[in-house]
């Protein structure tokens, strides 16, 4: 069946390492498909609702226009957000900030679709360190984000990067499960593909990376996002999509996180 969970990651085209996902997915076509995020930088604030389509319709996913939607956080904060088109929602005078749980609240076509996200404390972005490595005579290059993880277990990290500011994005998760507490030592695999339209990094590219860090639940629908793009750790799953953190069967993600960005020129 299609890769219809892909449209929850409309504003940016994912890539697992070096090669662009492209799942084989359960059939539910005709489900709510949600995608949220409030983050620690200035509104407004998106939610994008839409719903999935079966492998032979085309790819144009309709989108819920009629829908009531409210965010909240645990401090009394809260706003019904504005339709603005194509499915999406926004924020006018919400403010996100780390440590505080937000909720987020969907009736659409007489259902209701409820989420909550913890924001975690922002940890310092200090860089990026290039490396590379030579293989079949090619040179692929890698880049290190310099920053400590905190003492305490549990944190969470999502990398989003792309070449040169183009749409398809690359993605990589992180967890502190093995250097709790210690200086980053997991690089970023850059590009080095050709094949289906990738990008090939070279020298002079520009790398453009944005570090979230993220709470466990949106952790596990990313980490499972792309277990399911490599085919799952035993090479071939039932077809299946990624656990979702909104509740009632819809499909997609609700994230609170934050975001620091840094840009690297290969040299």
């Amino acid at each position: 069946m299609k890769n219809i969970f892909l449209i929850i990651l409309s504003l940016f085209l994912v890539t697992s390492c070096e090669k662009e996902i492209d799942l084989d997915l359960e059939d539910q076509s005709g489900n709510i498909v949600i995608e949220g995020n409030v983050t620690d930088q200035a509104g407004p604030y998106y939610v994008k609702i839409t719903k999935s389509v079966a492998f032979t319709q085309a790819n144009q996913y309709p989108a819920i226009e009629n829908a009531q939607v409210v965010l909240s956080d645990n401090t009394g904060q809260t706003e019904t957000l504005q339709y603005i088109g194509n499915g999406r929602y926004q924020t006018s005078t919400f403010v996100g900030q780390s440590g505080r749980t937000y909720t987020l609240k969907i009736q659409a076509e007489g259902k209701e679709y409820t989420s909550t996200s913890t924001m975690p404390e922002a940890v310092t972005f200090d860089g990026l360190e290039q490396d590379s490595f030579i293989v079949g005579g090619e040179t692929s290059y890698t880049l290190l984000p310099i920053f400590t993880d905190p003492q305490a277990l549990g944190n969470r990290y999502l990398f989003i990067y792309n070449v040169n500011n183009r749409s398809k994005s690359n993605f990589q998760e992180f967890s502190d499960n093995i250097n709790n507490g210690l200086p980053n030592q997991r690089p970023l695999i850059l590009p080095n593909d050709d094949e289906d339209g990738s990008v090939k990094v070279k020298v002079g590219d520009t790398i453009n990376v944005e570090m979230q860090c993220i709470d466990q639940n949106v952790y596990t629908f990313y980490s499972a996002l792309l277990q399911l793009s490599n085919g799952g750790a035993n090479g071939g799953v039932t077809p299946a999509n990624p656990p979702s953190n909104v509740s009632n069967g819809a499909l997609g993600y609700f994230s609170a996180h934050t975001v620091r960005k840094r840009s690297a020129i290969i040299k």
